[in-house]
């Protein structure tokens, strides 16, 4: 185990450390990260994915890492910016992946965002890790993100990536049903959650009016109930449990991974229920760490935006 991640006394608290993981702290400097970004879109299929690859310009890169945000983040949510950054300051290209209908791509695709839409986002991973072929292929999710990443990590016992040599996953959702209720339990989460999915709905249905109508989703205050209806219209699944159930990590499903799996989440996180971690059965190449502090997405060590797991980052990748 590394070194115990001890945030300062005035960040300690779990909600300080969740709503600051997604404020701007940190990503008012210069980022070279974005002076070398170039947007790319990914051909998966018939769906197209946004992303911004940044490769190193000045030096040989040390390997690509692909980074996946969580549910309604973006290329630019602040958690990927400082991270981005820090790693290419690092000597490492980055990829930045926006899933379907994040950030501005709502018009790629006439269908919705669903979490369980996992072949395009291997897809995506598949492809960028191919950027750089010969060189080290790492991928870093985050919440939602996270659990794309344990998905994975689990698909490519069947679909290698030859050069895929470390999977991270920070705050991953395990049992997305408990986490959507746990949002719904915190009013300011709720409202926050509740906010930017509207706006993804009105951008959606601004664009494809003939296929959605969300305008009596919009009142609904709770993410649950916002889910039921959608999935009941819009989906196979006449039961949130059955659709939660297809992308919830839980139990025995990582117990046989062939890739090099670490895993940073807190004991205090309000969205992701820590005894879920406990009841995992895991590899011996998998690393869990579980801090008492850190919050949802956090684990913030100053007011910089300095985080304990980008360091861990590092010493995962360079071994």
């Amino acid at each position: 185990m590394t070194k115990k991640f001890t945030p300062p006394f005035y960040m300690r608290s779990a909600f300080a450390q969740t709503l600051l993981a997604s404020s701007k702290l940190g990503t008012y400097s210069e980022n070279p990260m974005l002076n070398a970004a170039r947007e790319t879109i990914l051909n998966i299929g018939n769906v197209r994915l946004q992303g911004f690859y940044s490769p190193q310009t000045d030096q040989k890169p040390l390997g690509v890492v692909m980074l996946l945000h969580g549910w309604e983040g973006s290329v630019n949510s602040a958690y990927i910016l400082r991270t981005g950054k820090f790693l290419y300051e690092s000597g490492y290209s980055v990829f930045r992946l926006n899933f379907r209908d994040h950030g501005e791509t709502h018009h790629l695709n006439p269908g919705l965002f669903y979490a369980i839409l996992l072949d395009e986002v291997f897809g995506a991973v598949q492809q960028v890790s191919q950027y750089e072929s010969r060189l080290p292929f790492y991928l870093a999710g985050f919440s939602m993100g996270g659990n794309f990443a344990l998905r994975i990590a689990r698909r490519t016992v069947e679909t290698p990536i030859p050069n895929l040599k470390h999977i991270f996953s920070i705050s991953p959702v395990l049992d997305p049903e408990k986490s959507t209720y746990a949002i719904d339990k915190y009013p300011f989460l709720q409202k926050y959650f509740r906010k930017k999915w509207s706006n993804s709905m009105r951008k959606k249905q601004s664009l494809y009016p003939d296929q959605y109508d969300f305008n009596d989703v919009f009142p609904l205050e709770s993410i649950a109930g916002m889910t039921e209806i959608l999935l009941k219209r819009y989906t196979e699944f006449q039961k949130p449990a059955d659709y939660f159930r297809k992308y919830a990590v839980t139990g025995d499903a990582l117990a046989h991974l062939n890739v090099p799996l670490t895993i940073v989440t807190a004991a205090d996180d309000p969205i992701i229920p820590i005894e879920d971690f406990y009841e995992l059965k895991l590899t011996p190449a998998t690393e869990l760490i579980i801090h008492p502090h850190g919050g949802h997405n956090g684990f913030l060590e100053s007011l910089t935006g300095r985080t304990w797991y980008q360091k861990k980052m590092l010493e995962v990748f360079s071994e």
